[in-house]
């Protein structure tokens, strides 16, 4: 018998992170914020791909938005340890209510 592959999903600093091409969400679509990261430009390093502009932004779930009308906060880091370190620090904030 094939053993069952175990699919562990990605997660930081105990929430879901999901790619979808160069966008990266990372929350919970049940809570009432969730972050997008899309990456913007990347350079090669040893044969990988490294992001060098990543646009981060605090948005609403609400289904019942525009797209556009859910962006609470947004902002463009160099990197993305930069992004995600700062979307960590919206999403706890936002989501405690400060």
């Amino acid at each position: 018998m094939a053993s069952e592959e175990v699919k562990i999903p990605l997660s930081y600093k105990g929430r879901p992170l999901r790619r979808k091409d160069n966008l990266i969400y990372y929350g919970s679509m049940a809570e009432k914020y969730i972050i997008m990261l899309q990456v913007l430009a990347t350079k090669k390093v040893n044969d990988l791909d490294v992001a060098t502009r990543v646009n981060v932004q605090l948005q609403l779930t609400d289904p019942d938005l525009k797209s556009r009308d859910r962006v609470v906060k947004k902002s463009e880091k160099d990197s993305l340890y930069a992004a995600i370190d700062v979307a960590s620090v919206w999403l706890d904030r936002a989501l405690s209510g400060k």
